[in-house]
């Protein structure tokens, strides 16, 4: 039954890759078309997983939550609570420099990251929240997972053709002009903050709906599941070297990397204990190493950002018109 475990397997990534594939598209909003330094995402990460594990898990003693909620009412929970954490941040930090907003964010993700481990009445601290529900559970183990891999990849698939639409767009090309050139763009008349607010929440509503999916996936979410190694600094690997600006190349991104980081993972365990604990550290060398080697050789990434009016020729003709975004 060894292809029976591979298949799994193969399952098993493919659903992880979606979910990264949404944070890495929500980067791609702030920081390769709009120029948002956000080093917080494990935070709105957070905040989706929990809001939506608090939506749809059934009663538990100690804890607020047993509202027992259809799962999609959950997941649209959890991009709310991420974009309106975002608003205020956003509000305040986007119209200082560029290290404004990244310090800021950092300090709000460690926030979320302590009350997540201390406040036993909304997050049921260290233990987490358990029993929740994923779509299609109930179904045979195997056929369970293609179900939610259905799932999540059509989730994928419909921000991933929202996206490009709305960067093939008026809208999309203005924002690519504050990202270039604030100044130019003020001077044409655009609201340069609201705008890049505007980009700021919606990536990091796609950041929510990630951490929502990771936590249906796993049927419970708890503090240590909250790494910022894995859910900031890896999904900034993904998209620098697949291609800061390009949708797709985020995409790749993220699967060249998960692919990298799960199967070094299968190589160390089959190590010895007292050499294998040493060498998981060989996943984050291996990753930093092609990182630089990207950086060398193709510092654009993988798939560079499309250039002149790629984005129009990509986008269908009804999106397109000859004016301009306000």
């Amino acid at each position: 039954m060894e292809w029976f475990g591979f298949l799994n397997y193969a399952v098993f990534m493919a659903i992880f890759i979606c979910i990264y594939a949404l944070l890495a598209l929500g980067l791609n909003i702030q920081w390769g078309f709009t120029g948002l330094f956000n080093a917080g995402i494990a935070g709105f990460f957070a905040v989706g997983a929990y809001t939506s594990a608090i939506l749809t898990s059934p009663e538990a003693a100690g804890r607020i939550g047993g509202f027992d909620l259809p799962v999609p009412v959950g997941w649209l929970g959890a991009m709310l609570a991420a974009g309106l954490i975002a608003w205020p941040i956003g509000k305040i930090c986007l119209r200082l420099r560029s290290d404004y907003l990244a310090i800021a964010t950092i300090g709000v993700a460690e926030i979320i990251r302590l009350v997540i481990k201390s406040e036993g009445w909304l997050t049921n601290a260290a233990r987490g929240i358990t029993d929740i529900p994923r779509p299609f559970g109930d179904l045979a183990y195997l056929m369970s997972q293609l179900a939610y891999l259905a799932v999540v990849g059509g989730a994928l698939l419909a921000v991933y053709l929202l996206v490009e639409r709305q960067f093939a767009s008026p809208w999309g090309r203005m924002m690519r002009a504050i990202r270039d050139n604030e100044d130019a763009a003020r001077a044409m008349g655009k609201d340069v903050p609201y705008r890049r607010l505007e980009a700021f929440i919606f990536g990091s509503a796609l950041m929510g709906l990630g951490g929502a999916l990771f936590a249906h996936f796993n049927r419970t979410i708890t503090p240590e599941a909250i790494d910022p190694m894995v859910a900031t600094f890896l999904v900034w690997i993904m998209l620098i070297l697949g291609g800061s600006g390009n949708n797709r190349g985020a995409i790749l991104g993220v699967a060249v990397v998960w692919i990298i980081w799960s199967m070094s993972e299968i190589v160390t365990d089959q190590l010895p204990h007292e050499y294998a604990v040493k060498a998981k550290y060989l996943r984050v060398f291996l990753i930093g190493l092609m990182l630089q080697l990207v950086l060398r050789f193709r510092p654009e990434g993988l798939l560079p950002e499309p250039q002149g009016d790629a984005h129009a020729r990509r986008a269908p003709a009804a999106t397109r018109s000859p004016g301009g975004a306000d």
